[in-house]
């Protein structure tokens, strides 16, 4: 069974950074694309970035290129997000995921490429 455990969440003004946490445990963490998404209130949740399983790719969401960046430490079983620059509709619930396949890294933007997921962490930028 995976458990993925989200941190880092919290309170910043607009313009502040913040580094989300998600640390992995269970199935064979290096072997699994990871992902982030976010879901504020009364709407959908949505792909924020995405690293592949080796780590040499990256996707991200056109909302926050330039942004954010996403990144993994398998020797920690954590994977990261950087936020820089946050704007009030960043604020969400961020969520981690796993890969469903391992050693593969199949549309990464999609949720239903996610089979483990978080409890998810408050992000809430004031303006």
């Amino acid at each position: 069974q995976v458990q993925l455990v989200e941190s880092g969440g919290g309170l910043v003004q607009a313009g502040g950074s913040l580094r989300l946490s998600c640390a992995a445990s269970g199935r064979s963490f290096s072997m699994a694309a990871m992902g982030w998404f976010r879901q504020a209130p009364g709407k959908e949740r949505e792909f924020v970035a995405a690293i592949s399983w080796s780590g040499g790719n990256t996707y991200y969401a056109d909302f926050v290129k330039g942004r954010f960046t996403i990144s993994r430490d398998n020797a920690k079983n954590t994977v990261y997000l950087q936020m820089n620059s946050l704007k009030p509709e960043d604020t969400a619930v961020y969520y981690c995921a796993q890969g469903r396949y391992l050693r593969r890294d199949y549309s990464l933007t999609s949720r239903d490429a996610y089979d483990y997921w978080g409890q998810g962490t408050q992000v809430t930028v004031s303006s």
